[in-house]
């Protein structure tokens, strides 16, 4: 399924849970035909119950719903939130449900990571925040800095669409003279208005977005930020940002200071040098833990979307992102972004360096390969085919009692 640029979109940036779950709520009040949403996390705490309000509500009022979210990442939701919603024609699919083994989860690789909402063909979300109480702000020093893109206009079609055979509602058109990969979309034309909806999947769109961060870095002029709550890409696009700051633009990286994960600041920091020494400038995020995944070029070029710079979201997970090209998104995302470099991260100076020591040399070059063929390595692990289990709804005692009465006089009879 291949996807073109789209022009005349109206776009609305939605920073943190504070501002996205009251347009998504907002939007899911007014739906009138059908819904889709799809996400990781799906938690049973505040936010996920005002969901479960609107999605109940809608489905009430003849609405379409449909709602697919992880097994891995949504696994302890109760029966009775599940059953009220099925009970009232939402269709409710797990991605991925696995058994425990040993107490632990195996699905942990090829997940569904993408987060979006689609409302009656016309309204879309797209971007990093899952449905849970994290994301607000009232959350507290753990709350999650994040982003989300509201769009209207024909994009959504392209989205609606893809959405669709995800859930299996519809079968994507396969042809037998496709090419198992292909190179993405082209902008001919640059202007404003202009939206691509771009994933990557296991099949034919492996590598989509990482190819148009690559491409953005290749024509940037004049500066570019990047930032990205788990980082750790190849080596090509390593190597692209350093090109980038080597012929004068300006390259800034904002990585987290206070991880939700320790892992990930370790492993970004083996990257400091490398980076740093070609001029690229590095920020860590310290207000709280980063989770957003958006980036800025130039004047008109930004992506918002699900994909973070790591191995798993670049090889492995099921993500989507918008690459936006438009003078006044990329005005207001850089103003933000311009906000929390002045206001909550802190430079990486030479100072703060990890030591250049023989020993440190070697262990980030071990760690940088074993990562960047940790996807190989993982897809040497027992494969499965990803199963969509769709959720019954539960049987209406009203039925069970005729079933019982059948059941008798069928007993009954000589």
């Amino acid at each position: 399924m291949n996807f073109h640029w789209q022009e005349g979109n109206k776009l609305r940036l939605l920073e943190n849970g504070d501002e996205f779950f009251p347009r998504v709520f907002g939007a899911i009040q007014r739906a009138e035909r059908a819904l889709m949403l799809e996400t990781f996390i799906l938690f049973e705490d505040e936010v996920g119950k005002a969901l479960h309000r609107e999605l109940l509500a809608a489905a009430e009022r003849g609405v379409k719903v449909e709602v697919m979210v992880y097994g891995y990442g949504s696994p302890d939701l109760s029966e009775d939130f599940i059953n009220s919603l099925t009970g009232a024609g939402v269709r409710f699919i797990y991605y991925d449900p696995r058994p425990l083994v040993m107490g632990m989860r195996t699905n942990v690789f090829r997940r569904l990571h993408r987060k979006i909402v689609v409302i009656d063909d016309v309204i879309a979300f797209v971007g990093g925040i899952n449905f849970s109480s994290e994301h607000n702000t009232s959350y507290g020093p753990e709350a999650k800095q994040d982003y989300a893109v509201e769009v209207k206009g024909p994009v959504v079609a392209d989205i609606t669409r893809y959405v669709q055979c995800a859930m299996g509602s519809e079968q994507a058109t396969r042809r037998w003279w496709g090419a198992r990969s292909h190179r993405p979309a082209k902008n001919a034309t640059p202007g404003d208005a202009q939206v691509l909806f771009v994933y990557r999947d296991n099949d034919a769109h492996r590598d989509d977005i990482e190819t148009h961060y690559l491409d953005m870095l290749r024509s940037a002029r004049e500066d570019v930020i990047i930032a990205n709550a788990y980082f750790f890409p190849g080596y090509r696009l390593l190597r692209e940002m350093r090109n980038a700051a080597q012929r004068g633009v300006r390259v800034r990286l904002i990585v987290q200071g206070e991880p939700d994960m320790p892992i990930v600041k370790v492993g970004a920091e083996m990257l400091y040098n490398y980076l740093v020494d070609a001029g690229v400038e590095i920020y860590e995020y310290c207000r709280r833990p980063l989770h957003g995944k958006i980036a800025v070029k130039d004047q008109q070029w930004s992506t918002v979307g699900s994909s973070n710079l790591d191995p798993l979201s670049l090889s492995l997970n099921l993500e989507a992102n918008l690459i936006i090209h438009d003078r006044q998104f990329n005005q207001t995302l850089r103003e933000n972004l311009g906000h929390l470099l002045a206001e909550e991260c802190q430079r990486v100076q030479d100072d703060k360096l990890p030591p250049r020591t023989w020993w440190h040399l070697t262990k980030s070059v071990i760690v940088f390969h074993f990562l960047r063929h940790f996807p190989a390595i993982a897809g040497w692990l027992p494969a499965h085919t990803p199963l969509l289990a769709q959720v019954d709804p539960p049987v209406q005692p009203e039925m069970e009692t005729q079933d019982r009465i059948e059941t008798d006089n069928e007993g009954a009879k000589p």
